[in-house]
C-alpha cells in the first residue's frame, strides 16, 4: 500500500514539474511585464490545479491501458502472420483514433466558419457542415493510410527516411498548386494529428509490431509511425482544397 502511493504521488510530481514552466512563465509575464496582478486568482488556481489533475490522469491511462492494448493487439496480428490484417489493423487504428480526436473537431468548425467568411463556400449551416466533414474525412484517412504506408515499413524493413523525402517532396509539390487559402489549414492538419489520443496508439502499433517481428529493432524500426502521420494529412488537405476552391 506504501509503495503503491509512493508511487502515484512520484507520478503526481512528475505532472506537475510538466505543468510548472507554463506556470512560470505566465507568472512572469504577469507580474513583472504586464505589471498587474491575476485576475480571479482564486479560479487560475483552480484551473492549474485541474490541469495538473488531468494530466496525471491521462498519463495513468496511457500507462495502464493504450499502451499496452496497442502493444499487444499488434503482436497478436503479427503471430497470426496475415499482413492483410495488420494493414487492416494499422489504416482503421488511424482513422479511427483521427477522427475521434477533439483538436480536429475545433480546428475543422473553425476552418469552416472562416472559409465560408471568405466567400469560398455558402455560409449556410448546411454547406458548413459539409465542408468540416469533407475535412475531417479526409485528414482521417490520411491518417489511416499512414498507419498502413508505416505497417508496410516495419514488415518490409525499410528505410524511414525514404518515406520521409517521399513525402516533403509531394507537400512541396502540392503547395505550389494548391489554393493558397487552404495551405495554412493544411500545414496545420499535420500538427492535429500529433494530439492527444493518435500519439499513443500509433506509437503502441509501431512499438508493438516491431517487437514482435524477427529481425525488427524496435527503437529503429517502430517509430516513425507518428512522422507519416504528420505528412499524409497536409498533402491530403491540399488535395481536398483543390476540389473545394479550385487549382490555383
Amino acid at each position: 500500500m506504501v509503495d503503491t502511493l509512493r508511487s502515484i504521488f512520484k507520478k503526481f510530481f512528475s505532472a506537475f514539474a510538466d505543468v510548472l514552466p507554463i506556470i512560470i512563465v505566465i507568472s512572469i509575464f504577469q507580474i513583472f511585464i504586464i505589471d498587474k496582478p491575476f485576475p480571479n486568482l482564486k479560479e487560475t488556481l483552480a484551473g492549474f490545479a485541474l490541469v495538473v489533475l488531468g494530466l496525471f490522469i491521462f498519463i495513468q491511462g496511457l500507462e495502464t491501458a493504450l499502451f499496452p492494448i496497442g502493444e499487444r493487439m499488434a503482436n497478436e496480428f503479427a503471430q497470426k502472420g496475415n499482413p492483410w490484417w495488420i494493414l487492416l489493423f494499422g489504416f482503421t487504428l488511424g482513422f479511427a483514433t483521427t477522427i475521434a480526436e477533439p483538436a480536429l473537431t475545433v480546428i475543422a468548425q473553425k476552418a469552416g466558419q472562416i472559409t465560408a467568411e471568405s466567400g469560398a463556400i455558402s455560409a449556410d449551416p448546411k454547406s458548413i457542415a459539409s465542408f468540416v466533414f469533407g475535412l475531417r474525412m479526409t485528414i482521417a484517412l490520411s491518417v489511416g493510410l499512414a498507419g498502413a504506408i508505416g505497417v508496410i515499413r516495419i514488415i518490409k524493413g525499410w528505410p524511414l527516411i525514404h518515406f520521409v523525402l517521399v513525402g516533403y517532396s509531394l507537400i512541396l509539390v502540392a503547395t505550389l498548386f494548391a489554393p493558397p487559402s487552404i495551405i495554412g489549414i493544411a500545414y496545420d492538419a499535420g500538427g492535429i494529428t500529433t494530439s492527444t489520443i493518435t500519439v499513443p496508439l500509433i506509437t503502441a502499433l509501431g512499438v508493438g509490431l516491431a517487437a514482435s517481428i524477427r529481425g525488427r529493432n524496435p527503437l529503429m524500426d517502430g517509430f516513425g509511425l507518428i512522422a507519416l502521420a504528420s505528412l499524409t494529412p497536409i498533402v491530403g488537405v491540399m488535395i481536398y482544397g483543390m476540389f473545394v476552391y479550385g487549382v490555383a
